[in-house]
Order: structure tokens, then sequence, then C-alpha cells
């Protein structure tokens, strides 16, 4: 059982990258806890700023040092990097096209009692609307590891968001496939195309395996990569199925389930139902029991494919 969470996994790449290029700099709103970023605070406090609570702040600052020639990575809870500082990521990074990459940590709803205010159901759909904005939702901690060693290559604005807690392994150590916006085939199948993201990727296979003990032979694939999304592993996964499932940790509006959507509905027409949390504020609860209160857990999602396989 994995209890290492994708958010510290961010934080080893940067210890690991930052003791030669120092031209790396992390800048948090009073989390380097949460973000599990103390160590690097402490390890390279020349090559971090706190910023305190002031989110905003923390999103020009970071752009201002990318204008510099600094590697900016600004971490913070994706419930507020996401609205709090929206016109900052919108102008100050993705239409200033800066060096910087906005950590959204405990995304969804990782806060789980804090409730609708700690939630970040929206930060896909708003995040992907920015033009110059790419937007990633790695799925386990061997993925988390090589996104962030790809984006620390490049010089374009980023939006990655992370669960709070350690998430199941989906890839292993010495195998996870993985290229720049390009999703990642985890089961092969033609009845029903399961198109997932984040911390929905693993329900979503282990849901694949439940249906084939039934005869029911999934197309499980993980997109991580939401903006730029990968049509063209859509049209596949769609093509020879009979319908599609999307699954998110998101509301129904204008997240992946969305996307993939207008993908289908243009090139490849058929049936799909989109899995998300509801329009709503969320029971109180742990992320697991939300999940499982919702049907997005391996249980609920086979149980829908079987229902949109029957229509």
């Amino acid at each position: 059982m994995n209890t290492i969470p994708n958010r510290k996994v961010i934080c080893d790449v940067l210890l690991e990258k930052a003791e030669k290029d120092k031209d790396i700099v992390v800048l948090c709103s009073d989390s380097r806890g949460s973000a599990s970023l103390a160590p690097f605070a402490e390890a390279f406090p020349d090559q971090f700023v706190e910023m305190g609570i002031a989110e905003q702040n923390l999103v020009s600052v970071s752009a201002g040092l990318a204008r510099c020639g600094k590697k900016a990575f600004a971490a913070s809870p994706a419930c507020f990097l996401s609205t709090r500082s929206y016109e900052q990521c919108k102008v100050d990074v993705a239409y200033s096209d800066t060096n910087v990459t906005l950590i959204g940590i405990s995304g969804g709803i990782s806060y789980g009692a804090l409730g609708m205010s700690h939630h970040s159901a929206q930060d896909i759909a708003a995040m992907s609307s920015v033009p110059n904005m790419r937007v990633y939702l790695p799925s386990d901690r061997f993925q988390t590891e090589k996104l962030i060693k790809a984006l620390l290559k490049d010089e374009r604005p980023a939006y990655i968001r992370v669960g709070r807690n350690p998430v199941p392994d989906i890839y292993e150590e010495n195998n996870c496939p993985f290229e720049m916006d390009k999703a990642t085939v985890l089961s092969e199948g033609n009845d029903v195309a399961i198109i997932a993201c984040g911390e929905m990727v693993k329900p979503s296979l282990d849901a694949a395996e439940l249906l084939r003990a039934d005869g029911i032979h999934a197309f499980v694939l993980d997109m991580y990569c939401v903006k730029p999304l990968d049509e063209a592993a859509i049209i596949k996964a769609a093509s020879s199925a009979k319908a599609v499932l999307t699954v998110e940790e998101h509301a129904l509006f204008g997240g992946l389930g969305s996307m993939v959507s207008q993908v289908i509905g243009r090139e490849c027409p058929k049936r799909v139902v989109n899995i998300a949390l509801p329009d709503a504020p969320v029971i109180t609860g742990t992320s697991n029991e939300v999940f499982d209160y919702y049907g997005m857990n391996a249980q609920g999602i086979a149980k829908r494919a079987k229902e949109i396989l029957s229509l």
C-alpha cells in the first residue's frame, strides 16, 4: 500500500533538481506544510519564498521571478489558487506566457469535512478555459514524478492538481509509460471506453477488472493531460466502443466529461455518460466516503457502465 502522497513526490523532485539548478524557486501561501514543501524551504532557503496567506501576490510574484529567468513553482490549496488568484493566473502567468507551474494542492474534495469553501470542483473548467494554460491531473506518484521532471524542461505555464492523501499505485517505478500531453492506455476493450483523470483513474481501472469478470471488456484511458487534451486517444478509445464513460473529481460542468463529449460529438458520435460530483455541496466525509456515496468507486463505475450498455 502506497503511503507517499503526490505532493511529497513534487517536493522530492524539486529537492533533487534544485541542488544543481539554482534557477528553481518555490513559493507558498502559508502552505509549506500541507504542500509537503517544508524540506525544500529548509534545504534551499534562498530558493524559497513564503508569501503568507496572499494567493494573488503568490502568483504575481512567481510570474515576476519567472520574467527574471527563474523556474517558478507556486503551491497553494487548489480551492484558493484557482479562484482567489484567478485573474493573476490568467494575466500574469498565461497571458504573459511566464515560466510558472501552479500547483493546486489538496484538490477536489480532499479537505473533506471543511466543505464547499475548501473544495475545488471547478478548477479544471476554470483553468482549462484560460488560453495558454495547460492543465494536468497526475494519477499516481510515479506519473507525478515524470510530469514534474518534464515541466522542468520547458518554459510554458501549467496548472497541476494533486490530492491531499496518498493514492494507490497504478504504475511501477521502472514501468511508468509517459509521454508529455499523451494519454496512457491502461486496458484494452471494445465494449465500453472509460476515460478518467487524477484520483479517479485507479477506481476506473478497478472497475474494468470487475467488468471483465462479467464478460465486459473496458478500454481504460488515463487522461492526465486534460489540456492539451489528447483527442486522438479519445477518438481511438471511443471508435470501437459501444459507449463512453468519463470519470472525474470535478463538477459536471466544463470538466473532462464536457471536453470528451465535444470531441466525440464532433468526431465519432455515440453515447457519453459523465460521472462527476453533483451540482450541490457534497456530503461531509473523507474522500473515499464521498466517492462511495456518489458511486465514484470501482463498484459504482462498473454499475454505471453496465447500465449504459443495457440501453
